[in-house]
């Protein structure tokens, strides 16, 4: 059996937001190679870090805060999406008060050249977060979140050592974390869209 150790330590990365009245982002992976990258300005990375703090932004509130228009607001934010530099919307989620008290960092050793066989099973985990392939003295970084160190302890002994390719986990208890992009304050409740789209 793979050898299991366990440590603590950790903070969870951020995952960014969406914006009240832009086109619907497809979910999934996407059906044909992303576009090469065009430059990005400074009114475009602004947009991107006020999308990433208050998802539900309207085109009006994001236009108003980097001093353009939002005809100009609208137009960079389809770009962004049509890039793939925006790859989707959600919610940032309080995963200890959504039920999910036990968070963990587990490193994976896999068999040579198995990486994307591992991805696929390592998707289907119940918790799953985020998954990597790294450098260094391990292949992988898989972030879990679970109800408690009970259905932790069952997903790494049972289910992730029990896929052939991986040779050996450690895993890294999150004590405690910070969300880099929370802005302290709770988003405010849903609203339909301030203004009509540009034709």
């Amino acid at each position: 059996m793979p050898d299991e150790q366990m440590a603590g330590a950790g903070s969870a990365p951020a995952v960014p937001g969406g914006v009240t009245g832009s086109p619907p982002v497809p979910s999934g992976p996407p059906a044909t190679p992303a576009p090469p990258p065009r430059p990005l300005d400074s009114i475009d990375r602004s947009i991107m870090r006020l999308l990433q703090a208050d998802g539900r932004a309207s085109i009006r509130s994001v236009a108003e805060q980097v001093h353009v228009s939002r005809a100009n607001a609208y137009a960079r934010i389809n770009r962004l999406i049509d890039d793939r530099v925006i790859r989707g919307f959600t919610a940032r989620v309080d995963h200890e008060r959504a039920g999910q008290g036990a968070s963990a960092y587990i490193t994976l050793k896999i068999v040579q050249n198995s990486w994307r066989t591992v991805r696929e099973q390592l998707r289907e985990l119940p918790g799953a977060a985020h998954i990597a392939l790294v450098s260094g003295d391990f292949d992988v970084l898989l972030l879990v979140h679970t109800p408690d160190n009970r259905t932790l302890r069952e997903l790494v002994l049972t289910r992730l050592q029990s896929i052939p390719e991986v040779l050996s986990t450690r895993t890294l208890l999150v004590f405690e974390e910070t969300d880099l992009l929370d802005t302290g304050t709770p988003p405010p409740p849903p609203a339909l869209p301030d203004d009509p789209e540009p034709t």
